[in-house]
């Protein structure tokens, strides 16, 4: 199907956004709005948003992609994944102006922008459901316990390890205390189980906050994760216990696990493949 890329130029309170959104020739009424992580613009990493933007709209479903204020074009102060709310409201509302045969929005997001999509998704009618690719959920404790089931585990099975090891350049005592530190924050009492549904509390670890958003959020979740990516690793562990596992097996939720794709899903075959598992999971429903 044609398509077309059009400029959008939006205001969030003073200041000015911009994106673009790409629209076939006869949109579907749902679209999906790219809500883009980390400190990049909406091109993303290897253009992987351009991309999946493009390959949507082949298949009759308009996207979006936007340069929150402080990034790329968008004038502002930068702020945190945490703080762009208003942001994500301001492009929902320009891109219902420039594709009015929108209904209802699904947000995509990878890393803390999967994140930021699940905090915000639940305050706004308009947004149906979401895809969430790697999504962050960091402490401390979360990240040292992946890293010894998953890193460690990987790593003392390299030949290349056990090579330098023979070969004396081996720094023996910067990874016992590498070791003794990764141990230490895993020991630390893990965050509740996520079971309190009141997410507004800020002193509150980021895993129980996304918990509750996602609970009270009432349509579809797609979860896509790379099995070569250790946030992706951390947030398959958090939603193994069990304030999270009845969460993730509910008719609401569908997972799909790559390997071995790394975080940015960088190699064409893996980006072909979430854009499929995008668009099929758009018609399921």
């Amino acid at each position: 199907m044609r398509y077309e890329d059009k400029a959008l130029v939006f205001a969030c309170d003073d200041d000015g956004l911009y994106g673009v959104a790409t629209v076939p020739e006869q949109p579907a009424r749902r679209g999906v709005l790219v809500i883009v992580g980390g400190p990049q613009y909406r091109a993303g990493s290897h253009r992987q948003f351009t991309l999946l933007a493009r390959a949507l709209a082949a298949q009759g479903i308009a996207a979006m992609r936007f340069d929150y204020r402080g990034m790329g074009d968008s004038s502002g102060d930068m702020r945190s994944f945490e703080d762009v709310a208003p942001d994500v409201r301001s492009a929902i509302d320009a891109f219902f102006a420039g594709v009015p045969e929108l209904e209802e929005v699904v947000l995509w997001g990878l890393c803390d922008g999967a994140s930021a999509a699940a905090l915000y998704a639940g305050s706004d009618a308009r947004v149906s459901g979401m895809v969430l690719l790697n999504p962050w959920v960091r402490t401390d404790e979360g990240l040292a316990r992946s890293t010894l089931k998953h890193y460690y585990r990987e790593r003392i099975r390299s030949p290349a390890l056990w090579k330098k090891i023979a070969s004396g350049r081996f720094d023996v005592r910067a990874a016992v205390r590498s070791l003794a530190d990764i141990l230490a924050r895993a020991s630390r009492p893990r965050p509740g189980s996520g079971q309190d549904q009141d997410c507004s509390g800020s002193g509150r670890a980021l895993p129980e906050r996304m918990h509750g958003a996602l609970s009270r959020f009432g349509g579809k979740v797609l979860v896509v994760l790379s099995s070569a990516d250790l946030t992706a690793r951390e947030f398959a562990d958090t939603a193994a216990t069990p304030g999270w596992q009845a969460l993730m097996e509910s008719s609401r939720f569908t997972r799909h696990e790559l390997a071995p794709a790394d975080h940015t899903f960088s190699r064409r075959e893996w980006r072909d493949q979430v854009a499929a598992w995008t668009a099929d999971w758009l018609r399921s429903w």
